[in-house]
Protein backbone atom coordinates (compact mmCIF):
# COMPACT_ATOMS: atom_id res chain seq x y z
CA UNK A 1 0.00 0.00 0.00
CA UNK A 2 2.77 2.46 0.80
CA UNK A 3 4.58 2.00 -2.08
CA UNK A 4 1.33 2.36 -4.51
CA UNK A 5 0.90 5.31 -2.80
CA UNK A 6 4.21 6.66 -3.40
CA UNK A 7 3.96 5.66 -7.16
CA UNK A 8 0.67 7.59 -7.49
CA UNK A 9 2.35 11.32 -5.90
CA UNK A 10 4.65 11.90 -8.26
CA UNK A 11 1.62 10.54 -11.24
CA UNK A 12 -0.79 13.34 -9.40
CA UNK A 13 2.08 16.15 -9.23
CA UNK A 14 2.74 15.62 -12.73
CA UNK A 15 -1.06 15.65 -13.83
CA UNK A 16 -1.15 18.96 -11.80
CA UNK A 17 1.42 20.40 -13.67
CA UNK A 18 -0.43 19.89 -17.12
CA UNK A 19 -3.94 21.42 -15.85
CA UNK A 20 -2.01 24.37 -14.64
CA UNK A 21 0.14 24.71 -17.63
CA UNK A 22 -3.04 24.19 -19.93
CA UNK A 23 -4.60 27.07 -17.85
CA UNK A 24 -1.90 29.30 -17.29
CA UNK A 25 0.69 28.91 -20.22
CA UNK A 26 4.36 29.41 -20.13
CA UNK A 27 5.58 32.07 -21.97
CA UNK A 28 9.63 32.83 -22.35
CA UNK A 29 10.65 35.77 -19.94
CA UNK A 30 13.14 36.73 -22.27
CA UNK A 31 11.16 36.08 -25.82
CA UNK A 32 7.60 35.54 -25.17
CA UNK A 33 7.52 32.09 -27.11
CA UNK A 34 5.41 29.50 -25.68
CA UNK A 35 6.50 26.55 -24.07
CA UNK A 36 8.93 27.07 -21.10
CA UNK A 37 9.87 30.80 -19.06
CA UNK A 38 13.13 30.00 -20.39
CA UNK A 39 13.18 28.91 -24.11
CA UNK A 40 16.08 26.91 -25.20
CA UNK A 41 17.43 29.86 -27.52
CA UNK A 42 17.17 32.74 -24.96
CA UNK A 43 18.88 30.06 -22.42
CA UNK A 44 21.83 30.20 -25.16
CA UNK A 45 22.05 33.44 -24.85
CA UNK A 46 22.83 34.09 -21.22
CA UNK A 47 26.23 35.83 -20.48
CA UNK A 48 28.61 32.92 -19.01
CA UNK A 49 30.90 34.31 -16.76
CA UNK A 50 34.12 32.15 -18.19
CA UNK A 51 37.26 31.00 -15.90
CA UNK A 52 40.08 31.97 -14.58
CA UNK A 53 38.44 33.29 -12.46
CA UNK A 54 39.38 35.63 -9.12
CA UNK A 55 39.63 31.97 -6.60
CA UNK A 56 38.01 34.55 -4.10
CA UNK A 57 35.03 36.66 -5.31
CA UNK A 58 34.60 34.49 -8.44
CA UNK A 59 34.96 37.21 -11.04
CA UNK A 60 36.81 37.00 -14.45
CA UNK A 61 40.68 37.21 -13.91
CA UNK A 62 43.14 36.52 -16.71
CA UNK A 63 45.60 35.09 -14.40
CA UNK A 64 43.62 33.27 -12.23
CA UNK A 65 45.01 34.79 -9.00
CA UNK A 66 43.64 36.94 -6.86
CA UNK A 67 42.02 40.30 -8.23
CA UNK A 68 43.22 43.43 -6.70
CA UNK A 69 39.72 44.50 -5.00
CA UNK A 70 40.45 41.13 -3.16
CA UNK A 71 43.85 41.70 -2.17
CA UNK A 72 42.86 44.89 -0.51
CA UNK A 73 39.49 43.12 1.17
CA UNK A 74 40.23 40.68 3.36
CA UNK A 75 36.85 39.08 3.30
CA UNK A 76 35.29 36.40 5.65
CA UNK A 77 33.50 34.48 2.97
CA UNK A 78 36.18 31.60 1.40
CA UNK A 79 34.91 32.43 -2.09
CA UNK A 80 31.74 33.01 -4.07
CA UNK A 81 31.08 31.85 -7.73
CA UNK A 82 28.05 32.23 -10.44
CA UNK A 83 27.51 31.08 -13.65
CA UNK A 84 25.97 34.00 -15.34
CA UNK A 85 27.14 37.86 -15.68
CA UNK A 86 23.90 40.35 -14.76
CA UNK A 87 22.47 41.43 -18.17
CA UNK A 88 20.29 40.23 -20.98
CA UNK A 89 17.24 38.06 -20.10
CA UNK A 90 19.23 36.37 -17.14
CA UNK A 91 18.63 39.60 -15.61
CA UNK A 92 15.03 39.73 -16.94
CA UNK A 93 14.54 36.35 -15.24
CA UNK A 94 15.78 37.06 -11.97
CA UNK A 95 13.67 40.90 -11.95
CA UNK A 96 10.98 38.54 -12.92
CA UNK A 97 11.61 36.08 -9.75
CA UNK A 98 12.17 39.16 -7.80
CA UNK A 99 9.84 41.88 -8.29
CA UNK A 100 7.20 40.47 -10.46
CA UNK A 101 5.70 37.92 -7.93
CA UNK A 102 6.77 35.42 -10.68
CA UNK A 103 7.65 32.63 -7.89
CA UNK A 104 7.44 29.59 -10.77
CA UNK A 105 10.78 30.90 -12.17
CA UNK A 106 12.47 30.03 -8.96
CA UNK A 107 11.97 26.20 -10.54
CA UNK A 108 14.10 26.54 -14.27
CA UNK A 109 16.71 28.80 -12.43
CA UNK A 110 17.13 26.73 -9.03
CA UNK A 111 18.15 24.01 -12.08
CA UNK A 112 20.54 26.25 -13.78
CA UNK A 113 22.35 26.55 -10.33
CA UNK A 114 22.12 23.11 -9.96
CA UNK A 115 23.91 22.12 -13.68
CA UNK A 116 26.55 24.76 -12.37
CA UNK A 117 27.14 22.68 -9.07
CA UNK A 118 27.48 19.42 -11.18
CA UNK A 119 30.19 20.71 -12.98
CA UNK A 120 31.72 23.77 -10.95
CA UNK A 121 31.43 21.62 -7.77
CA UNK A 122 31.71 23.75 -4.17
CA UNK A 123 32.41 22.86 -0.87
CA UNK A 124 29.01 22.87 1.06
CA UNK A 125 26.73 19.68 2.91
CA UNK A 126 23.57 22.59 3.67
CA UNK A 127 22.17 25.10 1.92
CA UNK A 128 20.96 28.37 3.31
CA UNK A 129 19.56 31.35 1.76
CA UNK A 130 20.56 34.83 2.31
CA UNK A 131 17.79 36.31 4.55
CA UNK A 132 15.87 39.58 4.08
CA UNK A 133 14.83 41.76 6.71
CA UNK A 134 10.76 41.35 8.24
CA UNK A 135 9.86 44.45 7.05
CA UNK A 136 10.88 43.83 3.30
CA UNK A 137 9.33 40.15 3.76
CA UNK A 138 5.96 41.50 4.50
CA UNK A 139 6.19 44.05 2.05
CA UNK A 140 7.16 41.74 -1.02
CA UNK A 141 5.72 38.21 0.43
CA UNK A 142 8.44 36.24 0.17
CA UNK A 143 12.19 35.90 -0.14
CA UNK A 144 13.12 34.82 -3.78
CA UNK A 145 17.00 33.16 -2.26
CA UNK A 146 15.00 31.55 -0.39
CA UNK A 147 12.91 30.08 -2.87
CA UNK A 148 15.96 29.01 -5.24
CA UNK A 149 17.39 27.35 -1.95
CA UNK A 150 14.58 24.98 -1.49
CA UNK A 151 14.39 24.39 -5.50
CA UNK A 152 17.93 23.71 -5.61
CA UNK A 153 17.41 21.61 -2.76
CA UNK A 154 15.31 19.21 -4.06
CA UNK A 155 17.44 19.03 -7.05
CA UNK A 156 21.02 18.32 -4.63
CA UNK A 157 19.62 16.60 -2.38
CA UNK A 158 21.33 18.75 0.24
CA UNK A 159 18.92 20.00 3.10
CA UNK A 160 18.08 23.55 3.37
CA UNK A 161 18.39 25.42 6.98
CA UNK A 162 16.46 28.84 5.81
CA UNK A 163 15.41 30.36 9.58
CA UNK A 164 19.21 30.25 11.19
CA UNK A 165 20.74 32.50 9.91
CA UNK A 166 18.66 36.50 10.22
CA UNK A 167 18.72 39.83 9.16
CA UNK A 168 18.77 41.59 12.07
CA UNK A 169 19.04 45.25 10.69
CA UNK A 170 17.08 46.85 8.12
CA UNK A 171 19.03 48.50 5.41
CA UNK A 172 18.79 50.68 2.02
CA UNK A 173 18.74 48.19 -0.98
CA UNK A 174 22.57 47.66 -1.89
CA UNK A 175 21.27 48.40 -5.59
CA UNK A 176 20.93 52.27 -4.16
CA UNK A 177 24.25 52.25 -2.87
CA UNK A 178 27.23 54.02 -4.88
CA UNK A 179 30.34 52.53 -3.74
CA UNK A 180 31.85 49.06 -2.72
CA UNK A 181 33.03 50.57 0.72
CA UNK A 182 29.50 51.29 1.04
CA UNK A 183 27.96 48.43 0.32
CA UNK A 184 30.23 47.10 2.93
CA UNK A 185 29.09 49.86 6.02
CA UNK A 186 25.43 49.59 4.37
CA UNK A 187 25.37 45.59 5.50
CA UNK A 188 28.38 45.34 8.43
CA UNK A 189 26.57 43.84 11.11
CA UNK A 190 23.15 43.05 9.86
CA UNK A 191 22.95 39.56 10.10
CA UNK A 192 22.92 36.88 13.33
CA UNK A 193 22.45 33.29 14.07
CA UNK A 194 19.42 32.69 16.03
CA UNK A 195 20.62 29.16 16.84
CA UNK A 196 23.40 26.75 16.70
CA UNK A 197 22.29 24.49 13.58
CA UNK A 198 24.68 26.19 11.38
CA UNK A 199 28.09 25.29 13.83
CA UNK A 200 30.43 22.46 12.30
CA UNK A 201 28.76 22.94 8.75
CA UNK A 202 29.59 23.52 5.50
CA UNK A 203 27.51 26.40 4.57
CA UNK A 204 26.59 26.94 0.31
CA UNK A 205 25.12 30.52 0.94
CA UNK A 206 22.32 30.79 -1.86
CA UNK A 207 21.62 34.61 -2.95
CA UNK A 208 19.99 35.88 -6.41
CA UNK A 209 22.56 38.46 -7.24
CA UNK A 210 26.52 39.34 -6.39
CA UNK A 211 27.10 43.29 -6.60
CA UNK A 212 30.10 43.44 -4.40
CA UNK A 213 29.95 40.32 -2.43
CA UNK A 214 29.12 42.41 0.53
CA UNK A 215 25.93 41.07 1.41
CA UNK A 216 27.33 37.82 1.21
CA UNK A 217 30.68 37.78 3.10
CA UNK A 218 28.39 40.03 5.90
CA UNK A 219 26.34 36.45 6.23
CA UNK A 220 29.22 34.81 5.96
CA UNK A 221 30.74 37.04 9.60
CA UNK A 222 27.74 36.26 11.33
CA UNK A 223 27.66 32.29 10.11
CA UNK A 224 31.77 31.96 11.19
CA UNK A 225 31.08 33.43 14.15
CA UNK A 226 28.76 30.91 15.28
CA UNK A 227 30.66 28.07 14.03
CA UNK A 228 30.34 27.56 10.57
CA UNK A 229 33.61 25.24 9.35
CA UNK A 230 33.31 26.99 5.99
CA UNK A 231 31.08 29.62 4.18
CA UNK A 232 30.97 29.70 0.20
CA UNK A 233 28.48 31.89 -1.74
CA UNK A 234 26.34 30.78 -4.84
CA UNK A 235 24.30 33.15 -6.96
CA UNK A 236 22.43 33.20 -10.07
CA UNK A 237 24.22 36.54 -11.54
CA UNK A 238 27.21 38.84 -10.88
CA UNK A 239 27.84 42.17 -11.78
CA UNK A 240 30.78 41.99 -13.72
Amino acid sequence: MVGDNLTVLPQAVKLKRIALDLLFPRWCVGCGKEGDFICHACYQSFPRVMAPLCPQCGKPQSNGILCPSCISWQATIDGVRTPFRFDGVIRQAIHQLKYRNLRALAEPLAKLLSDYLTTNPIPGEVLAPVPIHQKRLRERGYNQSSLLAQELAKLTKLPVVDDCLVRQRHAIPQTKTKTVAERRRNVAGAFACRDHRLKGKQVLLIDDVATSGATLDAGAVALKADGATSVWGLTLAREI
